[in-house]
């Protein structure tokens, strides 16, 4: 069981939260009670600091390229030039429970675009159904 589903309890600092560890490549649009938007750019070659996010979420792809996710200790995880139609297409939305330690290696030619919306409502690591 990973940390972000022990119970609903989320065991990591708020300090690797996207927008506190990843100022450089993710941006607050919105928030309130309910809900947190978060616009996430990664340029071709770039690479986030590893970070978090702590709510169930709705990610709407606005353009997407090859890329890497590794944990927090480096291990790769999703490579999308081996993901066989796993690849995030743009215009497309696509649901993500909350994401444990990770970061994202931008492999391809073009920016990572994406529009994340975080359901607050739902405790972190949590699931909505």
């Amino acid at each position: 069981m990973s940390g972000a589903e022990a119970g609903d309890r989320w065991l990591w600092p708020d300090e690797l939260d996207a927008l506190v560890a990843a100022p450089a490549h993710h941006f607050l649009l919105l928030e309130n009670e309910r809900v947190r938007v978060i616009e996430t750019k990664i340029a071709a070659g770039e690479t986030t600091a590893i970070h978090t996010h702590r709510w169930p979420n709705v990610q709407y792809i606005l353009k997407s390229t090859e890329f890497l996710r590794r944990d927090g200790e480096g291990s790769l995880l999703f490579d999308t030039r081996t993901a066989d139609g796993l690849r995030p297409e743009p215009w497309t939305a696509r649901w993500s429970k909350p994401l444990p330690p990770h970061s994202i290696e931008n492999v391809g030619e073009t920016e990572l675009h994406v529009i994340m919306i975080e359901l607050k409502d739902h405790p972190a690591g949590g699931r909505a159904s």
